[in-house]
């Protein structure tokens, strides 16, 4: 019986011894943690971009969506009344600003007409007065050399050279250049006038030119008001379009916040997505286990809801600054008073044989190989 009881007590040491072995070698070779969950970076929780009351709740949770499939929707009504009053003003405003265009137009013409009327009798005129001038100097010669033809012929008929008649006919014709001369300079002053006249009517065409610029001023200001209710009228069309809440991915409904009927703040939570493709394995690795641990490592990784599958992954990434980095209530050691405690980083991991079966959350243990 000693013999026996030697034996097996001998036995039971080599296997202990060997389970401590591969034990040890085992942690050795890996970094081993049971600090791990399935992650991923597409849960997505989605809200609207505007307030108001939802109508429309189209899917349930555990619903598939597809990217671009609506998923809720607000009532609009109120956006669709504003959008109909601000495109009536912006109607009216395009008939007034037709008007006031056409009413521009309607003046410059008339005033371009009246310039070019105006100038072109100014410059008739010019001419009129410059030929009645040459006239009334010439004939002023003329009559000067008659009344000189006048005397002589006077004398002449005293002393009976000429015919009284002959005498006659130079006074008559001396009378008659008079008469002439005068009358042309009746036209000369009729002309001098009316050119004055003409030139204070071009001026006056050139003062109600500022009419226009009036017209100008009121279309630009009528212009920058349709303006600003163009861009108002494109803020309440994206209003009217943020009413219904699409999903951005291929996906899964995870969670459902509210129902039908509730009145929502813009970004208040309405459906959480997640893509259940879109899956990786995050873990909290001591940092007296990240010797060896690179990116592109192998690993081995256990899910506690399924224990007998296997699954295989890669390291992804890890990230350069510890969980306790971001804690809502950092240490503070600036009363000299530390406790030294193990720090923990986040190691990313690929799952490359994923199943339908694995879900965002779940729990997990990893071995990962070291170099």
């Amino acid at each position: 019986m000693k013999k026996i009881g030697s034996v097996l007590l001998i036995i039971l040491i080599l296997i202990f011894s060997y389970i401590a072995y591969d034990f040890i070698t085992y942690r050795t070779k890996n970094a081993v943690s049971d600090a791990a969950f399935v992650k991923t970076d597409k849960l997505l929780t989605l809200g609207f971009k505007v307030s108001g009351k939802i109508i429309k709740l189209y899917k349930e949770e555990g619903d598939g969506v597809k990217k671009g499939e609506i998923l809720a929707k607000l009532d609009d009504e109120d956006f669709k009344v504003a959008l109909k009053r601000v495109q009536k003003e912006i109607e009216s405003l395009n008939l007034k600003i037709k008007a006031l265009k056409e009413k521009r137009h309607r003046i410059k013409n008339e005033l371009d007409i009246d310039k070019n009327i105006a100038q072109n009798r100014i410059d008739s005129l010019k001419e009129k007065i410059d030929a009645l001038n040459f006239k009334i100097s010439a004939n002023l010669q003329n009559l000067k050399k008659l009344s000189l033809d006048e005397k002589r012929f006077k004398k002449l008929l005293k002393e009976n050279l000429i015919s009284k008649n002959e005498y006659e006919n130079i006074k008559t014709k001396k009378e008659s250049l008079k008469d002439l001369i005068e009358a042309q300079k009746k036209e000369l002053l009729a002309a001098d006038f009316e050119l004055k006249n003409l030139k204070e009517r071009l001026n006056l065409s050139y003062i109600k030119r500022k009419i226009l610029k009036e017209l100008d001023l009121e279309i630009k200001s009528l212009a920058k008001r349709k303006e600003a209710l163009q861009k108002n009228e494109e803020d309440i069309k994206n209003k009217i379009t943020y009413c219904n809440l699409y999903s951005p991915i291929d996906g899964v409904v995870a969670k459902k916040f509210v129902n039908i009927s509730k009145v929502v703040d813009k970004g208040y939570p309405i459906y959480s997505v997640v893509d259940p493709k879109n899956l990786h394995i995050e873990v909290l690795l001591s940092e007296k286990k990240l010797k060896g641990v690179e990116v592109g490592n192998s690993v081995k990784i256990k899910v506690d809801a399924y224990p007998n599958i296997d699954f295989k992954g890669k390291v992804l990434k890890i990230l350069p600054a510890s969980a306790a980095t971001f804690s809502l209530v950092p240490r503070d050691i600036a009363s000299g008073e530390f406790t030294k405690l193990d720090q923990r980083f986040i190691v990313k991991i690929s799952i490359e044989n994923k199943t339908d079966k694995l879900r965002v959350g779940m729990g997990a243990s990893v071995a990962i190989n070291r170099n």
